[in-house]
């Protein structure tokens, strides 16, 4: 079977986008994370920290969803003879602390977690869609 440079490069933008959709959903979830999260710091209470986390849950699912897409990604680039490293964190979010403390330290230290994953995904963000400009350039 002949190597298909086109085919190959379509398969490789069109696993791009499903990391960029992936990414962009963690985003979304993220920056509502942070709005409820900067509430809660003020004094929210309770069912702002349940928001904030539920929040913070959907945000992981999609950053796992979206580390699978990367590694599909990055295979796919490599059938393009391309090579990115696109690896993403996914921490734990310091639920237990959040909840147990609920104090404005707990909640800070939450915070600034949802802004590294937040910058992390941006980041990613970015460069999937840098790669995806030079890949559609090549068609």
């Amino acid at each position: 079977m002949a190597y298909d440079f086109y085919k190959e490069t379509q398969e490789a933008i069109s696993a791009g986008e499903r990391a960029l959709s992936s990414l962009r959903n963690a985003q979304n979830e993220l920056s509502s994370a942070k709005n409820w999260g900067l509430f809660d710091m003020l004094g929210g209470g309770f069912v702002s920290t349940l928001v904030k986390h539920g929040k913070m849950d959907n945000a992981k699912r999609y950053m796992e969803q979206a580390k699978y897409d990367l590694n599909s990604f990055s295979r796919e680039l490599r059938d393009v003879n391309m090579s990115v490293n696109l690896n993403i964190d996914t921490h734990d979010f310091l639920t237990f602390a959040d909840f147990f403390f609920d104090g404005l330290v707990a909640d800070w230290l939450v915070q600034d977690r949802i802004n590294d994953a937040r910058m992390q995904v941006d980041e990613a963000i970015r460069r999937v869609e840098q790669v995806l400009y030079q890949l559609r350039s090549y068609l």
